[in-house]
């Protein structure tokens, strides 16, 4: 899984679906002024300009293992704590935080359960802690529409069905096992609308997370192969794509 990429590059893959997610995933978490806040796996900032405008920089707190994303983020918000490091292990002292917020990573986490648990750690007691991931078992994530194309040109594929939290309730069972109290399981819902086949194919070509490993990895006619069956999968431009996150809420 490839996230040592240009910022711009996730932006256009990624970004364009967890920049509306990320408001909608701030108010389920519950996050409001006065609150200290931690956004674990920040990315180029999309949940990060959600929390500063809803706490004050000054509040917020921001890792993630990227150094390009996180070299993007402090320098676009100077104000806010951005720091390199994994969810496995967070910089912070015990009880730093209010809440603790993971938008989009738990299924990339090398060991969610470890990452919830430290999240919950950094947390004080009776805090937050919310994570959301995209639908890709439901295949109703931003996703489904390629995979389901590597699926009927290459049979030995490997999608991200398999990862976890992409499921109904597995956030829930995984916060369970890192100890914390769930206190409501959800999902949100966001639309991207792309003018052209080409606006919504061409971010997969930039090498961002396991699409873009999986494109980057083939041949010239595989990859002509793939594109295709993509073009008749969709339907007519303009392309609009619905997505579906999972979400949980959960006291430390």
């Amino acid at each position: 899984m490839s996230f040592e990429v240009a910022p711009a590059d996730y932006a256009a893959f990624m970004g364009v679906f967890s920049v509306p997610l990320a408001e909608g995933f701030a108010a389920f978490a519950g996050v409001a002024p006065g609150h200290r806040v931690l956004d674990v796996g920040c990315g180029p900032g999309a949940l990060t300009d959600v929390l500063v405008a809803t706490v004050g920089a000054e509040r917020v707190a921001a890792v993630d293992p990227s150094t390009p994303f996180m070299e993007h983020t402090a320098a676009r918000l100077p104000d806010v704590d951005v720091r390199l490091a994994a969810a496995e292990d967070l910089p912070y002292p015990d009880g730093a935080f209010d809440a603790a917020l993971a938008q989009l990573v738990v299924h990339f986490m090398a060991d969610p359960v470890v990452g919830l648990r430290e999240m919950g750690r950094v947390t004080r007691p009776g805090g937050t802690v919310a994570a959301c991931v995209w639908d890709h078992a439901g295949e109703r994530g931003p996703l489904a529409t390629f995979w389901r194309a590597v699926r009927d040109t290459d049979g030995e594929a490997q999608d991200e069905s398999h990862l976890a939290g992409v499921r109904e309730g597995h956030l829930g069972e995984l916060a369970r096992a890192a100890g914390l109290d769930v206190a409501e399981e959800s999902s949100l819902t966001v639309e991207v609308t792309y003018p052209t086949f080409d606006h919504w194919w061409t971010p997969y070509t930039r090498g961002v997370g396991p699409a873009g490993a999986y494109v980057a990895g083939l041949d010239e006619a595989a990859r002509s192969r793939l594109r295709d069956r993509c073009a008749e999968l969709l339907p007519t431009a303009p392309v609009t794509v619905e997505a579906l996150a999972w979400c949980v809420r959960a006291r430390t």
